[in-house]
């Protein structure tokens, strides 16, 4: 995670976020989506599936992450391919770079005979080509269900709107400060904060967006600061985005893609 500075604190009241964290994980229970990527503690797997996420929406990647597994099922796989042939495969979702950083890393974890494995570890999965602080957290907790925190552009709108409306993700300071808050609310098991985690971008993705707060659909309206100080968009028929509810009804929902760039800089 980005390195905390002197006035990156935020008061964090214990049983807001307690009852936060019981009430996130209760709803994803319920109501998480099965995601293919979410039945695998697989830190290859998982890696992909990341970096595929990044930038790009989930209905996309679900075609393009089985058909890469296909033709590459290890890192070793991707290690001694050429680079155009995982950038062939990688065609369709753009960015690139992204299969460059993959092949990058296979290379380097197989390198001089290597086991081809990641690390457990977020400062250690931080060392690899193209890892930054949301992935190396992401794979940390999903693969090896540590207690690591990660804030992509879904989890740090859901956590500024509830713990700290007045925290700007865009602004640098402020997502440092957003990170503190992640690590702050972690549950103490890493089994937990698997859930946690997950359930905090599927909010982000699903209920509380970027285009829309869904306060209706929300399990933690309750404890939520910008609920508490605007109330319910939806009762005033505008979504929050200043137009027509009507309007609104017409659109699919939006599901928000991962972005790294946004909160690393990698």
């Amino acid at each position: 995670m980005p390195r905390p500075g002197a006035d990156s604190t935020i008061p964090i009241n214990p049983p807001q976020a307690r009852a936060f964290g019981r009430r996130l994980r209760a709803w994803f229970r319920r109501h998480g989506r099965d995601l293919p990527w979410r039945r695998t503690r697989d830190p290859y797997r998982i890696l992909v599936s990341e970096l595929m996420l990044q930038q790009t929406q989930v209905s996309r990647v679900l075609d393009y992450y089985a058909r890469f597994l296909e033709r590459f099922p290890t890192l070793r796989h991707v290690a001694e391919a050429e680079p155009t042939h995982v950038t062939d495969a990688w065609r369709g979702l753009g960015y690139y770079a992204r299969a460059r950083n993959l092949h990058a890393l296979a290379r380097h974890v197989t390198r001089d005979g290597g086991p081809g494995a990641l690390p457990p570890e977020p400062r250690d999965l931080r060392a690899l080509p193209g890892v930054g602080a949301y992935t190396a957290g992401a794979v940390a907790s999903f693969a090896y269900e540590r207690r690591a925190a990660l804030v992509d552009t879904n989890v740090a709108r859901v956590l500024s709107r509830v713990f700290a409306p007045e925290l700007h993700p865009k602004r640098p300071r402020d997502l440092t400060r957003l990170w503190v808050i992640a690590e702050a609310i972690l549950p103490r098991r890493g089994r937990d904060a698997w859930v946690h985690n997950q359930a905090l971008m599927e909010l982000g993705a699903l209920v509380c967006t970027a285009r829309v707060r869904r306060c209706g659909a929300c399990p933690v309206t309750s404890v939520c600061a910008t609920h508490a100080a605007r109330g319910c968009p939806e009762a005033a028929g505008d979504g929050g985005t200043g137009r027509a509810r009507s309007r609104r009804a017409r659109r699919q929902p939006t599901v928000a893609a991962r972005s790294e760039g946004s909160a690393t800089g990698a």
